[in-house]
């Protein structure tokens, strides 16, 4: 099986009000989230790539356009979780290029959540 990664970086606010008061995400706060997208593939194409790092350029944009510098409680459904941002990517992804098999978030250096069916 072949793999490839691309990394995507964006920052924006969240607040995970649904969480007890003195929780430290209940408060409005922010993260230099990195996304990575995983695609694999049995076969290369006639390319010989699992599929062009080029095509994922469009990954940038959505971000750019629509989360980057955001509030994300604004323009996300259901808490803003890392969790629930990675199977969001994960859905957007993959609608795109089906060879998509996982997608990982981070809020910090230290923390990753990742969505893999």
């Amino acid at each position: 099986m072949f793999r490839i990664r691309k990394e995507f970086h964006f920052s924006a606010s969240h607040q995970l009000s649904h969480l007890p008061k003195d929780h430290q995400c209940a408060r409005l706060h922010g993260h230099n989230y990195i996304v990575v997208v995983e695609l694999a593939a049995k076969q290369l194409n006639a390319d010989g790539f699992v599929r062009d790092y080029h095509d994922l350029k469009s990954l940038k944009s959505y971000i750019d356009d629509h989360l980057d510098h955001r509030h994300l409680n604004d323009v996300m459904d259901g808490p803003s979780t890392a969790e629930n941002m990675a199977r969001h990517f994960y859905d957007w992804c993959a609608a795109r290029w089906p060879e998509t098999t996982a997608v990982l978030v981070s809020e910090t250096p230290k923390t990753w959540a990742e969505y893999r069916p």
